[in-house]
Order: structure tokens, then sequence, then C-alpha cells
């Protein structure tokens, strides 16, 4: 598992981190409960993918920081949400259902925009995960519906493993959502020719994500330290 010592700046954590993984791969600084200023310290260094996972402080720091910043939501996406986001949002990780997809292409639309998605696959053992499974992917991506969408560009899947430290467990999950996007790319895909992304692996697990095929990955505790809740 990929543990960093946390006593150096979060500049150095992300550089450290940056070093250590292939120049394919995109890593994405998660930055869900810190304050503005660790932000802005990890941007002058040169990162420009940060990752939110709840809508209302994601459009806080958006507002408030550079408008150069690459913003990810990685977060379960509820539709009343979805329009407060699409003007700015550079990739959406978390699409698990064709409703949610209907509501991006539909507020996409409104700004002439085509927007990037990856849809999220459910690999994990844990029921509180969110998630398609392949059968239900293969469902959406052949769907009437998803096919006359002209403002979504499916990009790629997104999985989140199960929260343990069992190797093989974690080795096979990621396996498996590498194998439904390895068949996925072979097949007839609306957007085939940019289904080019596997957002998969956090600060515990990204190495060997990464070994498993990822081309993106999600740090945020590595990076940032422990969630910050400056009121408890």
């Amino acid at each position: 598992m990929a543990l960093i010592f946390l006593a150096m700046s979060y500049a150095d954590n992300y550089n450290t981190i940056l070093k250590s993984i292939p120049p394919h791969v995109t890593l994405i600084a998660v930055s869900k409960t810190h304050p503005i200023e660790a932000i802005e310290e990890v941007y002058a260094v040169g990162c420009r993918h940060f990752g939110e996972n709840k809508v209302q402080e994601l459009l806080l720091k958006q507002a408030k920081l550079p408008k150069d910043i690459y913003w990810h939501m990685i977060g379960h996406l509820q539709t009343n949400k979805v329009k407060s986001i699409i003007p700015f949002v550079h990739l959406i990780h978390s699409v698990d259902s064709l409703k949610l997809l209907s509501e991006i292409d539909k507020e996409a639309c409104k700004h002439n925009k085509v927007q990037d998605c990856l849809l999220q696959i459910y690999i994990a053992k844990e029921e509180t995960k969110f998630g398609l499974s392949k059968e239900e992917v293969i469902e959406l991506l052949s769907s009437q519906t998803f096919l006359d969408f002209r403002n979504i560009n499916i990009r790629g899947l997104m999985g989140m493993a199960s929260f343990t430290n069992d190797y093989e467990i974690v080795k096979g999950e990621f396996n498996n959502l590498k194998t439904i996007f390895s068949d996925l790319k072979k097949s007839e895909l609306k957007d085939s020719k940019s289904f080019d992304t596997i957002s998969m692996g956090m600060s515990g697990d990204y190495n060997l994500a990464i070994e498993q095929g990822s081309t993106m990955v999600r740090v945020g505790t590595n990076i940032f330290g422990s969630r910050y809740y400056p009121n408890r």
C-alpha cells in the first residue's frame, strides 16, 4: 500500500507522489474538507487537478480559487445539484444512472458544452458504495436515450475498491474494473474514440491501482493529511 509520511509540506507531499507515478497518470489532489490555503499551496507548485466530494464545498472553493483549475466532482451527485456545477466542472467521475446523465446532458446543452463524464462501476464488496454493474453499464450505453444525448462525452470508468488491507481483494477489484473497461473499449461505443480514462486508486492503494491500469488517481490524505474539521 502507498503511504507517505506526512511531516512535509502539502507541496512536498504532492511533488513526492507526482514524481513516483508514471507521466501518463493524472494525479488529482482531493481537497475535500481542507481550507483554501492548503489548495493554494499545492496549486503554487503546479497542481491544476483538484477533486471535491460535495457540491456546496466545490462551489465555495471554485469561486475563490484561480479559474485555470480543473475541478473534478468525485462524490455522489444528485440530479438537483447538476446545474450549479456544469458551467465550470472539468470531469464528473460519479455518474451512476441514466437519470443523472439525462440531467447532465440537459444542463450542458444550456451552456453549449459537451460535458466529460465517467461511469461509476460498483467493484467493492461493501454495500455502501454507489455504482453500476457491468450489465447495467452495457444496458445504459446501448439505450436509445443515451444514444440521443448530444452534450455528454463518456471518457471512461471510475471505481472504488473495498476498504480493506487485503491486497488480493483490492487487486482483484481493480483488475475487474480494468477488464470491464477493456471489454467496453472493444465494443462499438458511441464515444469509443475518447474512451481512455480509468479513475481508480486513492491514498492507500494508488500504486496498486496504477499497476492494474489506472490512468487517474484520487489522492487526498497523502497530500493534505487527515480530513480537516475546524469546528470539531
